[in-house]
């Protein structure tokens, strides 16, 4: 890849997390479907977060979480989404300009709030996720600029933000910008909600070149090809896209490439505090890897590694130097 300033910017929704723990009896009072995330509106919003117990707030969004970690391995990175004029949008941009990461989208001028997610972490570590996407649908394809996306060896983009219109012209913009000047896309499937409502779309920028790299986890790679064989939906992935990682939780993570494909284990982590964010920090481990010209191999180890720390804690960022904890860990960055 050629010399870039950046190493990866990342495009998604800019969100400001609110996590409470709960159990599980609140979910089924609730209506809620364990480890899943649903799209409320302002009013569910409010009426959900008078229910639940005492939170923190911490920004997050899940590209802009993948780029919190990159920062955190030493990357260069930028960041494009949509916040408000208010306190959490105040909060959010705060945030991330103080990890190092460049942000200079444009706030939005009245309409929505700063968007939020209530986060509901259970005993397990498992996370259920109600997010209300306010400021965040109101990212335009105005908002991609060619001096700052073009400027980014890869450009990383959720499927999260694959909903309303103007976002997806956003999305196929910087694409486009970043194939014109010689960059890759990466994109991560981010849910099985999101592969279910989209997933014709989905293939389509796979089978059409607008993906270089893809990120899902096993439930959603199943949902994408509507098969319960793992080894049947990565033949299929291998047709679709140049460089694929599909995360197995414990079980680690297959990346399949051309005619290859190996498996990588997981990282050892001492207790799994939270899920929150650990396909997030996995993709940030992998794509610094990637940017700086590693192996595949090492690629997916140092992911596993960014996914063990963030999950041995409350919250999507990492708690400590990703890089420090990899040249511990034997790592020569």
């Amino acid at each position: 890849m050629p010399a870039k300033k950046y190493d990866v910017v990342g495009i998604g929704n800019a969100i400001v997390d609110v996590i409470a723990r709960t159990d599980d009896d609140f979910l089924v009072a609730e209506g809620l479907a364990k480890g899943t995330m649903r799209l409320i509106d302002g009013v569910e919003a409010e009426r959900l977060y008078a229910r639940m117990g005492p939170s923190i707030e911490a920004s997050g969004g899940s590209a802009a979480n993948t780029i919190a970690g990159l920062a955190s391995f030493g990357a260069s990175a930028g960041f494009v989404g949509k916040v408000a004029g208010d306190g959490l949008g105040n909060i959010f941009g705060h945030d991330i300009r103080a990890i190092g990461v460049d942000f200079d989208t444009a706030p939005l001028d009245g309409g929505a709030a700063t968007a939020r997610s209530l986060i509901l972490v259970t005993p397990d570590g498992e996370r259920t996720m109600n997010t209300y996407l306010g400021a965040c649908q109101e990212l335009h394809p105005q908002d991609i600029h060619e001096g700052f996306v073009g400027e980014a060896a890869i450009v990383y983009l959720e499927g999260y933000l694959w909903d309303p219109e103007p976002a997806k012209q956003a999305f196929r913009k910087a694409a486009d910008i970043a194939h014109a000047k010689g960059g890759k896309v990466a994109f991560s499937l981010s849910d099985a909600f999101c592969v279910d409502r989209y997933r014709s779309e989905f293939l389509e920028l796979m089978r059409g070149g607008a993906i270089d790299i893809l990120f899902g986890n096993e439930s959603e790679i199943h949902a994408l090809y509507e098969t319960s064989d793992l080894a049947t939906a990565i033949e299929l992935l291998r047709k679709d896209v140049p460089l694929a990682v599909t995360t197995r939780g414990v079980e680690g993570s297959v990346v399949t490439f051309g005619p290859g494909t190996f498996q990588v284990p997981a990282a050892s982590v001492e207790e799994v505090v939270d899920t929150t964010g650990a396909g997030d920090l996995f993709a940030a481990g992998f794509l610094y890897g990637h940017s700086r010209g590693m192996a595949l191999t090492t690629c997916a180890e140092l992911a596993a590694l960014a996914a063990a720390e963030v999950i041995g804690h409350m919250g999507a960022r990492p708690q400590v130097s990703l890089k420090e904890l990899a040249q511990q860990n034997g790592f020569p960055l």
